[in-house]
């Protein structure tokens, strides 16, 4: 028969022997004084997924994410670990801010320029007409305008950099000598570029760099609008055959960003530590990366794969630049209508951009 007495007496003891042991887990825990994340620091490695869209031969992963990925496990004395998925092997390379911000990567490198509308101040860096004379300028004049601006629309990932391009060029399979020749030709661009390419009169045609190769190859688009880089990082001197100087027309930047919950968890040592190699590896490596690149690729494509290199006269780049202007008064107009000064945030990189150039002109850091 069933004791209701005995089977009471029975629960209670169990309650109780239960309640001691997790009293005593919970002062050993405390002894050692060990939160969630800092037992995860001291007695496991903290590992990061961090995706990006370029080659695993490309200097952004072999130099850059490398270098970066291994100083801030040295930095970390090993608490932190960077697992890099180069190729888009993660995340597609228009999905990787998102794909951040969801947390199916720690951290991503990308263009802001693939997500069209996402970032309006952002768009300021891109705008055709201002002269950045190298890459390391146009990196320089965004990583400190950013400081300065802290524009809204990144604050929902904790930014580990930028860097930027600088001046492109157009390449493509016919010879673009002057207005007549690029109207109604078939471009890839993205971003802002894609405005600047249509209000020239030729046809912009949106995709991320990793897929212009096979696009030029089957003649799905004409030309490319980018830096000199891509013709041997990407191989486009093999799928084009003419540059058309064009340095007033272009400018990428690229951001290395992480998701805000996951760096939120970080200690705040292990934080320092990753900021402190923030800013080394974008003065050493990351600000003047597409320089080398740049030098090197149009020597190559002009030496090995014969590449014609086209100049356009004064008198047609002014033409050209007269085409782009209306492009300063519909930035600063759209953002005056989202309640910011669009005027001062443009002029802010313009003075920014006067300053990097006498800088580096005068041999400055």
């Amino acid at each position: 028969m069933f004791n209701k007495t005995r089977f009471f007496m029975f629960f209670a003891m169990l309650v109780m022997a239960v309640g001691l042991v997790s009293c005593s887990l919970a002062s050993i825990a405390g002894q050692k004084g060990l939160t969630k994340y800092e037992s995860a620091e001291e007695n496991g490695v903290i590992k990061l997924k961090l995706a990006h869209f370029f080659p695993a031969t490309h200097p952004v992963e072999a130099e850059l994410l490398k270098e970066w990925s291994e100083a801030v496990e040295r930095a970390t004395e090993g608490r932190v670990e960077i697992i890099r998925y180069p190729g888009e092997t993660l995340l597609k390379a228009n999905d990787i801010y998102q794909g951040v911000l969801d947390g199916v990567a720690d951290i991503g490198l990308s263009c802001f320029s693939y997500t069209r509308g996402r970032f309006p101040v952002l768009e300021v860096f891109e705008l055709p007409g201002i002269v950045y004379n190298s890459a390391e300028v146009a990196s320089k004049v965004a990583w400190e305008g950013i400081k300065i601006l802290r524009p809204e629309e990144i604050q929902d990932t904790r930014l580990m950099m930028v860097l930027a391009t600088g001046s492109g060029d157009l390449f493509a399979k016919e010879a673009i000598r002057n207005l007549k020749d690029l109207r109604g030709m078939e471009l890839r661009a993205t971003g802002l570029s894609a405005r600047t390419l249509d209000m020239l009169g030729a046809i912009p045609i949106a995709m991320a760099q990793s897929e212009a190769y096979e696009a030029l190859s089957k003649g799905m688009v004409k030309g490319n609008l980018a830096p000199v880089e891509v013709l041997k990082g990407w191989k486009h001197a093999e799928v084009t055959k003419y540059l058309t100087k064009t340095p007033f027309l272009y400018n990428t930047l690229f951001f290395l960003t992480m998701n805000l919950e996951k760096w939120n968890s970080l200690p705040s040592h292990i934080q320092r530590a990753i900021e402190d190699v923030n800013e080394r590896c974008f003065y050493e490596i990351a600000a003047g990366l597409w320089d080398k690149q740049n030098e090197d690729a149009l020597n190559w494509a002009v030496n090995e794969m014969g590449m014609e290199i086209i100049e356009l006269s004064e008198e047609e780049m002014l033409m050209w630049i007269r085409r782009v202007e209306p492009i300063h008064k519909e930035y600063t107009k759209k953002l005056n209508k989202r309640g910011l000064n669009g005027r001062e945030i443009l002029d802010t990189v313009k003075q920014l951009a006067e300053k990097y150039n006498k800088g580096m002109a005068d041999g400055g850091r």
